[in-house]
C-alpha cells in the first residue's frame, strides 16, 4: 500500500486515479510516498525520506524545490495543457478588457447608483469609454505552447493577424499551429509591430523580469500587453514608468501584486486563469494518472525535473535508476546486474539536463541486494525495484 499526502483539496477525479487496494490518500498521511497539491508552497521539511514524487495538479511549480527534489531523486510531475482551454477563454476576455475598458465603463456605471435618469447620464459619459476593435489589429504571442496555440488560432477566427515566437516550440505544438499564425524570426521584431502582446512563458530564474525597460523600449507605442503565466516576468517598475510615458496604453494580468493596484491602465484580475470547474478536474485527473504510472511502474510523464521515459509493463522485474547525466553509469549497472545473474530483457534510457533515468526489465536473478549494489555506483541517485 503507498500512501499520497494530499497538501490541497484535490478533486474526486483525481483521487480516484489512485486505485484504494493500491493506494491510501489522505492530508493526514505522515512520510508519504507521494504528493498531490496545487498552490501549497512546499520547503525542503516537506521531502520526506520515503517520497518519490509529487503530482502538481496545475502548470506552474515555482511552489515546489524543483532542484532540491531532483538532488533526492523526487519526480516532480505538472500537467500542462490540461487547464489550456479555461486560460485561453480568459486571454480573450483580457484583450477585450484592454480595448474596449469595459472594466473602467462597468465601475463607473455602478457609481450611477442613486441618481436619476441614468440612461441619459450613461449616453452622456459613454464616450470617455471608446476604444478599438481587435480585428484588423497585430496579436504578438510569446511562447506557442498549449495555452498560446489555443489563443493564437482562436484570435486568428477572430480577425486578428497573429505573430508568434517560441524559440522551443515542438513538433507537436507547431502542428496544432493555424497556417495563418506567422512565427516572428525573433522577439525584437515581434516587440516592434504588434498592438498587442500576450505572454506565455514560464517563470524561472533566466525569464524572472524579462520585460524590463529593454523591452519596453523596443514595443510600437500604444501597445496593449496581458500577462496571464507568472507575475515575476515583468518589472513592474519599469512597465508603470512604460505606461506613464504612453508606450504601453493597458496592461492585463492574472497577478495583482501591491504595486500594481490604482493605476487606471492596469488591469487585474485574481488569477482566475484556471478557476474552472473543467480545468481543476482535468488537472487531478492528470496528476492522479501520472502518479500513478510512475509509483506503480516507474514511468515518467510530463516531469519538470527528469525526461519523458515510458516502457510497457511486462510482467517482469523492473529496475528504475535516477542517475546523473554522466558517461558510463548505464555500463556499470548492466555489469552489475550481469555480475548477479540477470538478463535484461526491455531496457530505455533518457536524459534531461544534469540527470537522467533509465528502466531496465529483467529476467529474474539474484535480488538479494540488487538495490544496494546499484546505489553505491557513483552518480546514482535513487533506485527502485518494482
Amino acid at each position: 500500500m503507498f500512501n499520497i499526502k494530499t497538501l490541497n483539496k484535490i478533486a474526486e477525479c483525481g483521487t480516484q486515479e489512485l486505485p484504494g487496494d493500491r493506494f491510501f490518500v489522505s492530508p493526514e498521511v505522515e512520510n508519504p510516498d507521494g504528493i498531490l497539491l496545487r498552490s501549497y508552497v512546499m520547503e525542503e521539511k516537506d521531502l520526506t525520506p520515503n517520497l518519490l514524487a509529487i503530482g502538481r495538479a496545475g502548470a506552474g511549480t515555482n511552489n515546489i524545490p524543483v532542484d532540491k527534489c531532483a538532488e533526492k531523486g523526487i519526480v516532480v510531475f505538472n500537467t500542462p495543457g490540461a487547464n489550456a482551454n479555461a486560460v485561453k477563454e480568459l486571454v480573450i476576455a483580457g484583450l477585450l478588457l484592454a480595448s474596449r475598458k469595459i472594466s473602467a465603463g462597468i465601475n463607473w456605471a455602478q457609481s450611477l447608483n442613486g441618481q436619476t435618469g441614468v440612461a441619459k447620464l450613461v449616453e452622456k459619459g459613454k464616450a470617455e469609454f471608446t476604444g478599438p476593435e481587435i480585428a484588423g489589429k497585430k496579436l504578438g504571442v510569446i511562447g506557442l505552447g498549449a495555452i498560446g496555440g489555443l489563443v493564437a488560432n482562436l484570435c486568428r477566427h477572430l480577425g486578428m493577424h497573429v505573430i508568434g515566437y517560441d524559440p522551443y516550440l515542438s513538433v507537436e505544438a507547431a502542428w496544432n499551429l493555424s497556417r495563418g499564425v506567422h512565427k516572428a524570426a525573433n522577439e525584437d521584431a515581434l516587440y516592434a509591430e504588434c498592438d498587442y502582446l500576450t505572454i506565455h512563458a514560464p517563470s524561472n530564474a533566466e525569464t524572472k523580469h524579462k520585460f524590463n525597460a529593454e523591452f519596453f523600449a523596443k514595443c510600437k507605442k500604444g501597445i496593449r500587453i496581458l500577462n496571464f503565466s507568472r507575475a515575476e516576468l515583468f518589472d513592474n517598475d519599469a512597465l508603470k514608468q512604460a505606461i506613464a510615458d504612453g508606450i504601453v496604453e493597458c496592461y492585463v494580468t492574472d497577478f495583482p501584486t501591491e504595486d500594481l493596484l490604482g493605476n487606471e491602465k492596469i488591469i487585474t484580475i485574481p488569477h482566475l486563469g484556471a478557476s474552472t470547474p473543467e480545468s481543476e478536474d482535468n488537472c487531478a485527473t492528470m496528476a492522479g494518472e501520472q502518479l500513478r504510472e510512475y509509483i506503480l511502474y516507474g514511468n515518467i510523464k510530463n516531469s519538470v525535473n527528469f525526461p519523458d521515459c515510458e516502457m510497457p509493463v511486462s510482467g517482469r522485474k523492473r529496475i528504475c535508476i535516477i542517475h546523473k547525466n554522466v558517461p558510463n553509469v548505464i555500463g556499470r549497472a548492466t555489469s552489475a546486474l550481469a555480475s548477479k545473474g540477470f538478463n535484461i530483457d526491455n531496457m530505455v534510457n533518457k536524459s534531461k539536463g544534469d540527470y537522467a533515468y533509465t528502466l531496465i526489465n529483467v529476467d529474474d536473478g539474484d535480488m538479494a541486494g540488487i538495490e544496494d549494489t546499484l546505489k553505491a555506483l557513483d552518480a546514482v541517485v535513487r533506485v527502485r525495484v518494482i
